[in-house]
């Protein structure tokens, strides 16, 4: 049998069905993982860019976190659009912003639907943990593009050792 990559791409999105209401965990990437998310300009129009869609009812933010080549976002589907529409949406709005700083969207996401008896626990860690893991901060220092959503800041926050990683998380890491 013939080997057809973009099989392998179409399998994936075949199937994919969003809905209003559902919660979803992205990640999506800059072209060739290369740096500069977390460059300030762009950091903030980022974060903003999710508010305004959140204002937008295209999506609640959860949490996300900002890396300098990737984005996570736990987000609630809003009725507006369907997820696929929304990250374009957010890809598109900065789209002209990185290309001033030689940066472009990888093609695509991914996403997973957090069903309703999974934890939300684990992926907001997941979340509030990836830039320690990937080693740009050290423990006693809080990532400035972390966003908790108001609805779950009380719930998440008190997990937090006054507003940093408790060390016995880090002591987990790779």
């Amino acid at each position: 049998m013939a080997l057809d990559p973009a099989k392998g791409y179409r399998a994936l999105r075949a199937g994919r069905y969003s809905e209003p209401g559902r919660e979803y965990f992205v990640t999506f990437c800059t072209g060739k993982r290369r740096h500069g998310l977390t460059n300030d300009a762009l950091g903030q129009e980022r974060i903003r860019h999710w508010t305004e869609a959140q204002d937008d009812a295209v999506w609640a933010v959860r949490c996300a976190t900002l890396m300098p080549d990737h984005v996570h976002l736990f987000v609630s589907l809003g009725q507006k659009l369907a997820l696929g529409q929304a990250i374009a949406r957010i890809k598109a709005l900065s789209a002209a912003k990185l290309r001033d700083h030689e940066l472009r969207w990888q093609p695509g996401y991914f996403e997973h639907h957090v069903r309703p008896e999974e934890k939300r626990l684990p992926y907001f860690l997941y979340t509030y943990l990836n830039p320690y893991r990937a080693k740009l901060i050290t423990p006693e220092c809080a990532w400035p593009w972390f966003v908790c959503g108001d609805d779950d800041r009380e719930w998440f926050l008190p997990f937090l050792n006054q507003g940093l990683p408790e060390p016995a998380w880090l002591a987990d890491l790779p």
